[in-house]
């Protein structure tokens, strides 16, 4: 699944391409009606069609594509979603499941081979929007903010990074990722994290997904840019999706476990298990469902 990087990345490319850019119509292929939520093609082309694209917000996972009338278009790419640009007279890639019809002949299609990703058109993003945590690359995203959304958690500290409602748009390669740089077992009760390694873990994640926007995103499977071009983030990952290989940092053997039902990877000696953790108390139930040196707790 796209996480914030390549979501990123996406809105980045997109909103010079769209904006100022006037929809002439709006159609959906036969059999991919469910991504429109419970809407007709029919009903949201008549609301689309003579608007304007302005520009475009990301929140999280989550695109908005903000229109001049006051609506915004909120994308979710899921799985194996995409959006690409194509000039006039392009041929129309497989599993291509929407089309927004612009001006010039110039089109923006939704292409998805699974066929989970959605499209909403709402008064406000928010209207779209689950309920999610901080944006991890914003300014109110610090070391506190992170830990009033982890304290009292007994849950494994990975499957809290995942949960959307302590930080928004971070997945499992970026939460493996900075559990590697900030030197944390995956496995650690989220709520145990002393003071240096809650600060070691906030500028983990911030450097993890700052590496991933500035390589493109990391493309693993499905995930294309706005061109259909792959990102490079691949290339740059410590530990996740290298189950065997050798630790770059101490030639430990990359381990890969199961943690809240998700593959997780790491290095089991840079990674220790902490060997005696403090008892913690509960406050609140459990939820349910890179260039640069390591970030070491201080």
């Amino acid at each position: 699944m796209p996480e914030l990087p390549e979501v990123e990345t996406v809105r980045r490319q997109l909103e010079p391409l769209i904006a100022e850019r006037r929809i002439l119509g709006f159609r959906v292929m036969p059999g991919a009606e469910r991504l429109l939520r419970g809407r007709s093609g029919t009903e949201i082309a008549d609301q689309l069609t003579a608007c304007t694209f302005t520009t475009v917000d990301r929140r999280g996972k989550y695109l908005g594509l903000n229109l001049d009338n006051g609506q915004v278009v909120v994308v979710h790419l899921r799985m194996t979603g995409s959006l690409r640009f194509r000039a006039a007279g392009c041929e129309e890639e497989p599993f291509t499941r929407a089309v927004f019809e612009l001006d010039h002949g110039d089109q923006l299609r939704f292409i998805d081979v699974r066929k989970f990703g959605t499209i909403d058109l709402v008064e406000q993003m928010q209207d779209a929007l689950p309920e999610l945590g901080p944006e991890p690359l914003s300014d109110g995203f610090t070391p506190a903010a992170l830990w009033q959304a982890l304290r009292g958690r007994t849950q494994p500290i990975k499957a809290a990074l995942l949960d959307q409602r302590n930080v928004a748009g971070i997945g499992n390669i970026y939460a493996d990722e900075a559990l590697f740089l900030s030197r944390l077992n995956p496995e650690a009760p989220a709520g145990s994290l002393r003071p240096g390694e809650r600060r070691a873990l906030h500028a983990a994640i911030q450097q993890t997904l700052q590496d991933g926007v500035a390589h493109g995103g990391a493309s693993f499977r499905d995930y294309t840019d706005v061109d259909g071009a792959e990102g490079e983030q691949q290339y740059f990952v410590r530990v996740f999706r290298r189950t065997d290989e050798p630790c770059d940092d101490c030639d430990a053997t990359i381990r890969r476990i199961v943690v809240g039902g998700r593959a997780t990877h790491f290095c089991p000696r840079c990674q220790p298990v902490r060997q005696r953790t403090r008892q913690i108390k509960s406050t609140r139930p459990a939820r349910r469902g890179s260039a640069g040196g390591t970030i070491k707790p201080r």
